[in-house]
């Protein structure tokens, strides 16, 4: 396609997420009824949908001849199909013309400025109003300032707000192709045309404004496409000045030839393309029907109380892939394991733009009274009692979650130690690491006093071990470990770790905090 003086001017409609780029129709070329040998571009529909406006070059029916641009028109029928476009006759003269839009109440069309005559036309923009009977009044011009562009290839665009015009022009003397200028409207005037940032060193052309003027449509030469003239994409980032880089919008709606003014109403897009063809002709896509995003959600409650062995499986039923998903745990894949009992949020969003969220809620049964349980880890400092990691705050803090979430329980804190050291010394230890862990729960945590008992019993109750060589359980006593000493020093030390624990066990579901008698104060960890 070659560039001709041309006004493209467009008052836009609502315009939606991107992500339904990919979900568009394979292009077609218009009818031959409205397509020709000569050359189409430019499309606009009415405000109705129903009356696809277009500007037709080299056809020896214009009224100013071969070499002039004509706007021509066609209505779609009740079936969809386009009638046999005909001249418009009323906005047509001599010169070039070109009907570049409707209000959104189709009272007002916006056109080419070509109605002064040969010595009096101005270039830019004018616009023609309708009567009571529907007849168009003789057009008028828009006032802009575009003394300093040179007089040819002119390319309009307008926001639906009437605010924001962006101008498609060559700056005189500049050097440069033709670039994207930005005026704005405050009292009544229009500002001084301003050059985006977006500009390359080539062509920028067939600006389009989305409805709220968030978002700008263009074809350009001068970036990196598929072709001769790619249409691209720039949103809004603050004020009216500043856009984000430019962004191709696809090989459905771009080609290795030329492709430019887009324009879109609801799900219908049109432009001009010469994909195939010496002369652009005007092509249309539409958007696929978007399947609605839904999940299946499956779940694993916790088999034992104060377990960890919980999952969440999901299931996309419908929607478009690819899916995103963020979980309130902190996940970012679709399903999630090793869950301990609560509430679990995930936002899953597709690549449609929809969004979903979840809540699924994971139980655990209720222990049976007396029921011992393993409490997070705590790892002391050796012969020692105090509490200095983060890991065992975080553990600690654990454990006061646990009682937060279960109001009524009371529990023993059991310290336990390995066999190390004399059994008197070592139930001192135990004794004194209950207290630490029970004096941090009340003193940082909050916890009621009075639901815990801190109890050591030293070395006395070895765990039971299943030895993996066999498969069966096995006590870990001194006697046991021992055989590792000179064998498996790490198997040594971490069977002896397996020892050093820290267990609860419930005794009571019935905590009442108004009948319960006041806790012992020698369960406090007293200073050294």
């Amino acid at each position: 396609m070659k560039l001709y003086t041309f006004v493209s001017l467009i008052v836009f409609f609502n315009f939606s997420y991107w992500g339904q780029l990919n979900r568009l129709s394979e292009p077609k070329r218009l009818p031959i009824k409205i397509n020709s040998s000569a050359e189409e571009s430019a499309p606009i529909l009415s405000s109705s949908g129903k009356e696809l406006f277009f500007t037709r070059t080299f056809d020896q029916e214009n009224q100013g001849g071969v070499n002039d641009q004509d706007i021509w028109t066609s209505i779609k029928n009740e079936k969809g199909e386009w009638s046999q476009c005909e001249n418009v006759s009323d906005f047509n003269n001599e010169l070039h013309n070109g009907l570049l839009s409707f209000s959104n109440d189709g009272k007002i069309a916006y056109l080419l400025n070509s109605y002064g005559g040969k010595t009096k036309q101005l270039k830019g923009i004018a616009y023609s109003t309708q009567d009571q009977n529907g007849n168009w009044k003789k057009p008028d011009p828009l006032e802009l300032n575009l003394n300093d562009f040179e007089s040819s290839s002119f390319g309009f665009s307008i926001s639906a707000d009437q605010k924001i015009i962006v101008i498609s022009a060559k700056m005189k003397n500049s050097g440069s192709g033709l670039d994207l200028f930005l005026s704005e409207k405050s009292s009544g005037l229009w500002s001084k045309p301003e050059r985006l940032t977006i500009n390359t060193t080539k062509n920028e052309i067939s600006p389009f404004l989305s409805e709220n003027g968030d978002t700008l449509y263009f074809s350009s030469n001068g970036l990196e496409g598929l072709g001769n003239y790619d249409l691209f994409y720039s949103t809004r980032n603050g004020g009216s000045m500043n856009w984000n880089n430019p962004k191709n919008m696809g090989n459905v709606i771009n080609s290795p030839d030329f492709d430019a003014y887009l324009f879109r109403k609801e799900n219908q897009y049109f432009w001009s393309s010469n994909r195939g063809s010496k002369d652009a002709d005007i092509y249309f896509a539409e958007e696929k029907p978007v399947p609605t995003l839904s999940v299946n959600v499956a779940k694993k409650d916790i088999s034992k109380f104060n377990g960890s062995d919980g999952e969440i499986d999901l299931t996309i039923a419908s929607g478009t892939a690819p899916y995103k998903f963020k979980w309130s745990n902190g996940g970012f894949v679709e399903d999630q394991f090793k869950l301990r009992k609560g509430l679990y949020e995930v936002e899953i969003t597709d690549a449609a733009g929809q969004r979903l969220t979840k809540t699924i809620e994971l139980v655990e049964p209720k222990p049976e009274l007396r029921t011992y349980f393993r409490l997070p880890e705590v790892r002391f400092e050796f012969d020692s009692w105090n509490l200095s990691s983060t890991k065992d705050f975080d553990s600690l803090n654990l454990i006061a979650d646990l009682l937060n979430k279960n109001p009524g329980v009371i529990i023993e804190l059991i310290s336990h130690t390995d066999s190390r050291g004399d059994e008197k010394s070592n139930m001192k230890l135990s004794e004194n690491r209950a207290k630490a862990v029970y004096t941090y729960l009340v003193e940082k945590q909050g916890i009621d006093p009075r639901r815990m008992i801190p109890i050591g019993k030293g070395e006395t109750e070895p765990v039971r071990y299943i030895d993996p060589s066999t498969n069966q359980y096995i006590t870990l006593t001194e006697t046991y470990i021992e055989t590792f000493k000179n064998t498996d020093l790490n198997m040594f030390e971490q069977l002896h770790q397996q020892n050093r624990r820290l267990e609860g066990r419930i005794i009571s579901f019935d905590f009442n905090p108004k009948t319960a008698p006041a806790a012992p104060k020698e369960y406090l960890l007293q200073p050294k």
